[in-house]
């Protein structure tokens, strides 16, 4: 079929910012702001990794800052910075609109705060929404990569009517974290699995530390091979719900690094068989191979496209396989239009919300750092794109995200 129209959100709410992404084994692309644990740049999530306190930060092993696998700042779901054999520069990110603060006045206004206490408002969490009547889970969030703790996390989640959250693994240390956390608390289910972007670093190796591991070598194929085995490990335990986010993405990896990629990928599904999980996908500009390669391995039973970035056309073939959509804050974005339409072509039946954060946070804090306790502004977004009430559409995410993990 055409390639559909990725919609997954612009320059600038890339949490690596711009969409230069590198060329050769790692090269910085052009535009890229300082990110969160490099040198100059501001520690946005604790460094302590998650013990005994529940203190959310960097998983062991990991960088500091920034959780894991080196996403920086909100923003889409860019992922991890650029992968070995990634596409050359791209154009320097847009800066992100801030959300204006409660009792802001014009610059000049008595009272008012001008564009300092903006531009300060653009790093600190939105205001809780009005909560949900109907309980929901947030089917995909990385806490790791948010400031705070797990608790406070999940408190102000339970506050807003978002009773549980899937905690989604990217590396090896993000899903050993992912399977902990679970473990730790009834309402964080786990899902584990080597991003997209993280197979190439492993197999070609990271020598700018993108992943915030520091520098790496190539390891080829048998470290891959290795680190595949351990998420096969993971996979067996029981607070772990998915296998993901895995997938392909064309955007961040460039020729060089697809094979290792893809292989990856197909690797992930046969564990997801092999131990009756879910499968969670990550595609970014990668619809018709990530189809291709699902139709030549075979499905699991249950399939989630997280942060679904297609169109119209995607959305029904999705559909036609059975395979959940989960939409994201960026179905919120003024340039959205594409995923609002598939939005409303998707069975209300295979449906579930989630928030990425600290990615993708919905308008009006487009740009902000997210948490869970935001899904009920994607969700009312989601109902009104439907033309359902609020609770409808609860009643209908809330069963959809039991059967597609396994608990309904």
């Amino acid at each position: 079929m055409a390639a559909a129209t990725t919609a997954n959100g612009t320059p600038g709410d890339d949490g690596e910012g711009g969409r230069g992404t590198g060329s050769g084994t790692g090269t910085r692309s052009a535009g890229r702001p300082v990110a969160p644990g490099e040198p100059g740049g501001v520690v946005s999530a604790g460094v302590a990794s998650a013990g005994a306190s529940g203190a959310v930060g960097a998983s062991p092993g990991s960088g500091a800052g920034g959780g894991p696998t080196g996403r920086g700042g909100s923003g889409d779901a860019g992922r991890p910075g650029p992968a070995p054999g990634g596409a050359g520069a791209g154009k320097p990110a847009k800066a992100a609109k801030a959300g204006k603060p409660a009792g802001a006045g014009k610059a000049g206004e008595a009272g008012g705060t001008g564009k300092a206490a903006r531009e300060a408002g653009k790093d600190s969490p939105p205001p809780p929404p009005e909560p949900l009547r109907v309980p929901v889970t947030d089917s995909h969030t990385h806490l790791d990569m948010q400031s705070g703790t797990v608790e406070a996390a999940l408190a102000a989640a339970a506050a807003v009517g978002v009773t549980r959250v899937v905690q989604v693994g990217c590396d090896l240390a993000g899903s050993r974290w992912a399977a902990e956390t679970a473990a730790a608390h009834e309402s964080v289910w786990a899902t584990v699995a080597l991003h997209p972007n993280e197979a190439p670093r492993i197999v070609l190796g990271d020598p700018d530390g993108w992943s915030r591991q520091g520098a790496r070598v190539p390891g080829g194929d048998a470290a891959l091979d290795a680190a595949l085995d351990e998420i096969d490990a993971l996979a067996a335990l029981p607070q772990v719900r998915g296998v993901g986010e895995t997938g392909l993405d064309h955007f961040r990896t460039g020729p060089e690094g697809r094979a290792a990629q893809e292989r990856s990928f197909r690797r992930h599904i046969a564990i997801a068989k092999r131990h009756g999980k879910t499968l969670v996908i990550h595609d970014r500009d990668a619809h018709e191979d990530v189809l291709r390669v699902l139709a030549d391995e075979g499905a699991p039973e249950r399939v989630v496209f997280h942060c679904f970035s297609g169109d119209a056309a995607m959305a029904r073939t999705c559909a036609e396989n059975g395979y959940f959509l989960s939409f994201a804050g960026n179905v919120t974005f003024k340039n959205a239009q594409p995923l609002r339409d598939a939005l409303a072509v998707a069975p209300l039946d295979l449906l579930l919300v989630e928030t990425d954060a600290p990615f993708l946070t919905p308008v009006p804090y487009r740009g902000r750092p997210g948490g869970p306790y935001l899904i009920p502004l994607t969700l009312r977004a989601m109902a009104q794109v439907k033309g359902v009430p609020e609770d409808t559409m609860a009643e209908a995410v809330a069963a959809n995200t039991d059967r597609a993990f396994g608990a309904g």
